[in-house]
């Protein structure tokens, strides 16, 4: 199995187009969405090409290839018009034999955790920073935002295969890995 994790595409078009397109470059087997798909919200800029009727387009043409979390800025009528479950809190994965906890990150995050136990994974978008980090016995993945990256990052996505997570920016150059297999 391999995945590719994207977070906080915000309506922006341009950031789908390329997210989908990585998708289809790396090989993955399941996109994985982690909130925030169609508006931008009222904190954030808008996006460059901000167009979530386009949006709504390209991810309903892709909908057999989806798994998604609901972010904050996603709401009931968006679910009307997407053609795949957004409405979800959270998902259980269980990768090469790790439990992931994944959600969007305004509910569950380094500050309020799930109920996880020592060696589980928290997946999660929502601050549009990407980061590996370590804390009270799990690891935390975060891939960043593919349209509204903050504190300098880049447009990011993640691919994780056979245990590897890697977080790249967008054109597929790679920004850093972990490997959860050690």
């Amino acid at each position: 199995m391999k995945y590719l994790f994207a977070s906080d595409i915000h309506g922006s078009r341009g950031a789908a187009e390329q997210v989908l397109a990585r998708y289809a470059a790396e090989g993955a087997s399941r996109l994985i969405l982690l909130g925030d798909l169609l508006y931008h919200g009222p904190r954030n800029d808008l996006p460059a090409d901000y167009d979530p009727k386009a949006v709504i387009r390209l991810l309903n043409d892709a909908k057999k290839e989806i798994l998604c979390v609901r972010g904050n800025c996603d709401a009931e009528v968006d679910q009307m018009v997407l053609e795949f479950p957004i409405t979800a809190d959270c998902m259980l994965l269980d990768l090469a034999g790790r439990a992931a906890f994944v959600t969007h990150g305004h509910v569950f995050n380094l500050s309020s955790l799930p109920p996880l136990k020592d060696g589980d994974l928290l997946i999660h978008g929502h601050t549009h920073v990407l980061t590996v980090q370590q804390k009270a016995g799990i690891t935390y993945i975060n891939p960043g935002s593919a349209a509204l990256p903050k504190e300098g990052n880049p447009k990011s996505y993640m691919v994780w295969e056979d245990g590897l997570f890697t977080i790249k920016e967008l054109d597929g150059t790679v920004i850093t890995a972990y490997d959860s297999r050690i």
